[in-house]
């Protein structure tokens, strides 16, 4: 049985520039403060793997990126999250932004950052990774631009963000969001249920 033996602990995947993780980093705190249950955020570089995988999701796909967006607003307006959609995309400089997370998640206050560079990105239409989303969303929570941006761009920033990237796609994962309990991988906002009921049950459970 693949299961957290704590059974409070859920690993969250997560890459910048995934517009469908926008609906999962806007609602973990509410799901740990009803479940129990906590969340260890992890970015990495899915943009790498998906390279790797000769795959690029949305960008060369007009009917694919027109439905994307409206599912994104759909599935955000049931949980009462706000958009304005499209934004822009794909994300060019998404790497500043999971360098600036990572430099967050050592630090505190990653989860406030990516929270503030979702909001600005899928809500006002500031491209996250890029000025003056990644400025801006710093500021919104306190932290200095000129102190954050120097540590991001770090060796050993990069190099965190790069082990990081390993470890994802050694456990075998290819998007964002992805939730893992152990070796065990929910893909996907839309399967944070499953990955709550396989940390508490070791199973997926109905309802």
């Amino acid at each position: 049985m693949s299961i957290d033996m704590a059974g409070t602990h859920i690993d969250f995947w997560f890459s910048m520039g995934s517009t469908y993780s926008y609906l999962s980093v806007m609602r973990l705190r509410e799901v740990e403060q009803s479940t129990g249950l906590s969340f260890r955020w992890r970015p990495f570089h899915l943009l790498l793997i998906l390279q790797e995988m000769n795959h690029v999701p949305f960008a060369d796909k007009p009917a694919k990126m027109r439905y994307m967006w409206r599912d994104l607003g759909r599935r955000a307006a049931m949980y009462g999250i706000p958009t304005a959609l499209p934004a822009p995309y794909p994300a060019k400089q998404s790497i500043m932004a999971n360098l600036v997370a990572t430099v967050g998640m050592n630090e505190g206050w990653g989860a406030d950052f990516v929270r503030a560079a979702y909001r600005r990105w899928l809500q006002r239409g500031e491209e996250t990774g890029s000025e003056p989303n990644l400025s801006s969303s710093l500021r919104d929570i306190g932290q200095d631009p000129d102190r954050v941006l120097h540590i991001a761009n770090a060796d050993e920033t990069s190099d965190l963000l790069s082990a990081e990237t390993r470890a994802a796609r050694q456990l075998g994962i290819f998007g964002s969001p992805t939730f893992s309990v152990g070796p065990e991988l929910f893909w996907g906002d839309d399967r944070l249920a499953d990955a709550i009921s396989w940390c508490r049950h070791g199973q997926v459970r109905r309802g």
